[in-house]
């Protein structure tokens, strides 16, 4: 966490364009939070289990909620997220599908990997806004979350 105290959304997108309206969303909400983003769901990974650049937990802080996109290069978004939820800690951490697509195969198939939501990306900004901010003060604000020990797990057959 934060020093600070706000928590931490860490956004999965590979769109340059949406990762700077979601900032300025989410800066508009007016929910203490802190943006993360990784740009898919290879370093996604990388992130959560602090490999490569994501070593240091002081500077690349625990994530409160995941929004993850599912067309993205290196490993799609499904991948990513059937890999989260089937490790036995980080399978805690909420992920919000936040998406262009309204197939509902793709709902259904992320409802069962284990998605806590399926949010399609709205037109418009304002909407984006409202979105957003809907979602924050859900998962940052209002539900209850398990606290997490240890802050993060290590990848499946890497302990010692």
């Amino acid at each position: 966490m934060p020093t600070d105290g706000s928590k931490v959304i860490l956004i999965a997108d590979d769109d340059e364009d949406d990762l700077l309206l979601v900032r300025d969303a989410f800066a508009l909400s007016g929910i203490p939070l802190e943006l993360r983003s990784v740009s898919d769901g290879e370093e996604l990974l990388e992130y959560l289990f602090r490999r490569s650049k994501y070593e240091d937990a002081l500077l690349f802080p625990e994530p409160t909620l995941i929004l993850l996109d599912l067309n993205m290069p290196r490993k799609s978004g499904r991948e990513t997220l059937a890999e989260i939820k089937a490790h036995r800690t980080l399978r805690q951490i909420p992920v919000v599908v936040l998406t262009t697509s309204r197939e509902a195969l793709d709902i259904q198939q992320c409802y069962e990997l284990g998605a806590s939501s399926y949010v399609t990306k709205p037109n418009g900004f304002n909407s984006l806004v409202d979105v957003l901010t809907t979602i924050g003060k859900y998962w940052l604000e209002t539900v209850e979350l398990p606290s997490r020990c240890p802050p993060m797990a290590e990848e499946p057959g890497t302990s010692g």
